[in-house]
């Protein structure tokens, strides 16, 4: 995640570079562009999310053409969950906070911030495999597989909501003014 903070910090414009310079304000800066990186950081991950689902939806289309119908039920309820983490991380609190917000996200508290969602793209990447490991009509039961699935979305949706016990242990109080 660091990574793409230093990309998007090396993006920015001219005023923004002159604003940099301004004191007070580069802290500001800083913050709402590590606010865009969290938020793109989430998409990103929602998009994965969206990627597993649409493979599912094939397999399930794969079910269906081949009349075995018995599966689609499995396959209804792994598509809702999908969708429900799917928006979870879409619509998660932002790793950052802005100049003004109530509380603070210091620099290494980010950064155990960012290394929790890290470890949520591995967890991500073993999805995206069980996903892909779903036999096709006719090649097994399928059964196994979807539960796998489905007990990996539940711990992916687990882990996604203990960000937000991450981030309530990492957030300062701002100082009074």
């Amino acid at each position: 995640m660091t990574d793409a903070y230093e990309q998007a910090k090396g993006q920015r414009n001219l005023l923004e570079r002159l604003g940099a310079a301004i004191p007070g304000y580069r802290g500001f800066q800083d913050r709402e562009l590590r606010r865009d990186v969290d938020k793109s950081q989430r998409e990103h991950l929602a998009a994965e999310v969206g990627r597993v689902k649409a493979a599912l939806a094939g397999r399930a289309r794969d079910f269906t053409d081949a009349g075995q119908l018995a599966a689609l039920a499995a396959f209804g309820r792994l598509d809702r969950q999908l969708d429900g983490l799917q928006q979870t991380i879409r619509f998660s609190d932002y790793g950052a906070s802005g100049l003004f917000d109530p509380v603070k996200i210091n620099e290494p508290e980010l950064e155990r911030l960012y290394a929790f969602d890290l470890a949520i793209v591995d967890d991500l990447n073993g999805l995206a495999q069980a996903a892909a490991a779903v036999p096709a009509p006719g090649a097994g039961d399928a059964s196994p597989a979807l539960d796998r699935v489905r007990d990996l979305v539940r711990t992916l949706d687990d882990r996604w909501r203990q960000r937000r016990q991450v981030i309530s242990q990492t957030v300062q109080p701002a100082p009074a003014v």
